[in-house]
């Protein structure tokens, strides 16, 4: 095993994705169903067995912590049989030497059924699901590739998780229509017995132009902020929010676990169906493809100066505004796929997201000063409910 540490001192991390590009839905935003774009030649991508096990022993051998997390993602992770990932399994004990090895995988939900629950529970993978809020929400842009609804489907998956304790995240995206109903939002997450809440900004830009779903930055901070306040009010603690519990990591000086608002990039990866390496799932590109583990191995890659450079350039690149910003600290810069606008000293690469993540840190800044106040003491964030009756 080497004994470099990962860059920037992360664990090192890489997305597998078993069927590239391939789903059954066509959510009018998704930015990964033109990644088949990239492998003309293959119309139906599917890792090989052979394959699954060169990376899996790979991605053991690379690792330096005791604990080795796997992540599935798609296009659609369910397109491959339960056969395929009990194999995965298998290979996993076979090269785990004495680590402990946990499973997410990431799901439209709309093919979940009873077999794939029971196997998930059996083998405690933590499942993440797509769903973007209440039916019309979740309808607009999320439909099969025949233009059908799929929200009824993915609450049936949902319904059978629960149904065998399977642990789930939900993994809500923010576009121009759920944006400017935070509270509904919420409350259906809370309603449907939701525990962890991840959301995302959608932002895309087609033919240089920010397309008609991405969400505004305007948008953008008062859905954080009406969200915030419901949360704050009585579920901090209980519901768990990725992106404040992130924001309260950042204020208390501690790693924020998710990368977007972390101070460096470089520590996770995607290797597509045949085995290319990109350096990031965003950035799944020609120019950033590291290479293929049949031909060098992930820790040559992930460790390689090109990784590097690319994690360097998060912080590297900030313009002149973002480096005098006071809530640096708290975003640093968020993702580099959303710096393509132009600060207000003319230099580019600001977050396209500014000015409503100012209004968030504005808006929740006393608060955070309060939990990180708590966290210093040796008590829970969650006191801040009783401070605010």
């Amino acid at each position: 095993m080497s004994s470099t540490t990962a860059p920037f001192g992360h664990p090192l991390y890489v997305m597998l994705k078993p069927a590239g590009a391939q789903c059954n839905l066509a959510c009018e935003y998704c930015y990964y169903l033109e990644k088949h774009e990239l492998y003309p030649d293959e119309p139906h991508p599917l890792m090989s067995d052979e394959l699954l096990e060169t990376f899996i022993c790979q991605y053991l051998e690379a690792q330096t912590m005791p604990q080795v997390l796997f992540t599935w993602h798609g296009g659609e992770t369910l397109l491959r049989p339960v056969s395929f990932y009990r194999r995965a399994l298998q290979l996993q004990q076979r090269y785990a030497r004495g680590r402990q090895i946990d499973n997410c995988l990431q799901t439209n939900g709309t093919l979940l059924n009873d077999e794939w629950c029971a196997f998930f529970k059996e083998h405690r993978f933590l499942i993440g699901v797509s769903i973007d809020g209440p039916q019309p929400f979740h309808d607009h842009y999320r439909s099969t590739r025949g233009g059908q609804p799929t929200w009824e489907k993915v609450m049936r998956g949902i319904r059978l998780l629960q149904k065998h304790q399977v642990e789930w995240n939900a993994m809500a995206v923010v576009n121009s229509l759920n944006a400017d109903h935070p509270q509904e939002f919420y409350r259906f997450f809370k309603e449907i017995g939701c525990q962890y809440l991840q959301f995302t900004p959608v932002v895309e830009c087609i033919d240089g132009s920010v397309a008609d779903f991405s969400v505004t930055p305007q948008q953008w901070g008062r859905f954080l902020c009406a969200l915030y306040d419901e949360w704050v009010r009585e579920d901090v603690g209980r519901l768990f929010v990725q992106t404040f519990d992130a924001t309260l990591a950042n204020w208390a000086g501690v790693p924020p676990g998710i990368c977007s608002l972390s101070a460096m990039c470089g520590h996770a990866a995607v290797m597509e169906y045949n085995g290319d390496v990109y350096s990031c799932d965003h950035f799944v590109f020609p120019d950033f493809k590291l290479g293929n583990i049949r031909q060098q191995t992930l820790t040559a890659m992930m460790y390689g100066d090109r990784q590097r450079a690319f994690g360097r350039m998060k912080h590297g690149a900030l313009p002149r505004q973002c480096r005098e910003c006071r809530w640096l600290f708290a975003c640093h810069g968020e993702c580099p796929k959303n710096r393509f606008t132009t600060d207000r000293y003319g230099q580019p690469g600001l977050n396209y997201l500014c000015a409503g993540y100012r209004q968030f840190f504005e808006h929740v800044a006393t608060d955070m000063d309060f939990m990180k106040a708590e966290l210093d003491a040796g008590r829970v964030p969650a006191n801040i409910m009783e401070m605010k009756k």
